[in-house]
């Protein structure tokens, strides 16, 4: 090689160089493709035992696809907090279930009381749980969490719910019981006529909007044990947190609807398909607005933000809100200001026994 060196110009000992690392590259190139070939290969292989596998079974038990039974058996349960788009979210729901073939039921209680009694919790659940003609159904109603593997129930329903920032939510309900929304304009509400401004109710320590009233979307994620509805309890806000993370299939922010539509597409197209496209462009989506609302002042938020009741209250949504940003951030990619589902990320292989 030396001799080579001697004998060879330099310019061609460059161009030998040259042609030696693009001949390296190339192979690099070409094994880089033959594993990603190999790859291919193999989940091509999986999917096809794994069709083979299902087709077995078909074969062995040629009732209806028991995908397609579990599928018209579900139940979606949105136990709706007041004054969290929960009409919006709603109404995707009424516009949805003729295309997509499922009922939307209202649960209608007694002056609007979250909480049931022992009995009508059991016939509740019985009639969830029992009553064919109306699954795959999709049930909503202002009821407090309520645990149906109490009522030795197997299969429970999917809870989904939305929560909002509490002071915003107790200052948008606070306005609706006085002036109402443009979904029913003409219903009379039963503050009507009292013309008083948020501040004006702080400052003069009212009581309908005290801080005991942020106290809600705490005991509508705990249930219907008495410590729940207990103000300022730190077992309740603890049991809200086990209970958002446990039963609910996925808790959305007000402020973030749209992504929580996206999700719940995504997951269960069942109910859903079509919703993010309905949100952004149907008429009822954003129907609801409350009338005549004011925005309190930084001097009314920071006297509210003082109680141990707001503390608590807003611990439990930054909570809700750090599990929905964790979900969303592994299920979504954000692209030119538009979010886009991530596609499948797994598959299987080494399946045995091999078919025969």
């Amino acid at each position: 090689m030396g001799l080579l060196r001697i004998i060879m110009p330099p310019k061609l000992q460059l161009l030998g160089v040259v042609a030696f690392v693009i001949a390296m590259l190339f192979l690099e190139n070409q094994i880089q493709k033959l594993e990603e070939s190999r790859g291919k290969l193999e989940r091509a292989i999986a999917r096809h035992e794994v069709r083979e596998i299902e087709q077995r079974r078909t074969m062995d038990n040629p009732r209806q696809d028991p995908g397609e039974e579990e599928l018209d058996d579900i139940i979606i349960l949105y136990n709706r907090v007041p004054k969290t788009a929960s009409t919006s979210f709603t109404n995707i729901a009424y516009d949805l279930c003729s295309k997509n073939r499922y009922h939307v039921l209202h649960i209608n209680t007694t002056k609007n009381n979250p909480v049931m009694s022992l009995q009508d919790q059991a016939r509740f659940v019985k009639n969830v749980t029992t009553w064919k003609e109306m699954k795959p159904g999709f049930y909503h109603g202002h009821v407090a969490y309520l645990d149906f593997t109490k009522y030795g129930v197997k299969k429970k329903p999917i809870y989904v719910n939305v929560i909002r920032d509490p002071i915003e939510r107790l200052v948008s309900y606070y306005y609706f019981l006085r002036f109402g929304d443009d979904y029913r304009p003409g219903l009379k509400r039963r503050k009507q006529g009292d013309k008083k401004t948020f501040d004006e109710c702080v400052a003069a320590g009212g009581s309908d909007c005290a801080p005991e009233k942020l106290w809600l979307q705490i005991p509508f994620f705990c249930g219907h044990s008495s410590e729940c509805w207990n103000v300022g309890s730190k077992w309740a806000l603890e049991q809200a947190k086990y209970n958002l993370v446990n039963e609910y299939l996925l808790v959305g922010i007000t402020e973030e609807l749209e992504d929580f539509i996206m999700l719940l597409e995504a997951v269960l197209p069942r109910f859903f398909r079509g919703a993010t496209e309905l949100y952004r462009t149907g008429k009822k989506s954003h129907l609801r607005k409350t009338t005549e609302k004011k925005l309190p002042t930084k001097e009314t938020i920071a006297r509210l933000q003082v109680s141990e009741i707001w503390k608590m209250e807003n611990e439990f949504y930054e909570f809700a809100l750090e599990q929905f940003q964790f979900i969303r951030a592994h299920a979504v990619r954000e692209k030119d200001g538009e979010l886009y589902l991530l596609s499948k990320s797994f598959f299987y292989e080494k399946i045995y026994p091999k078919a025969t």
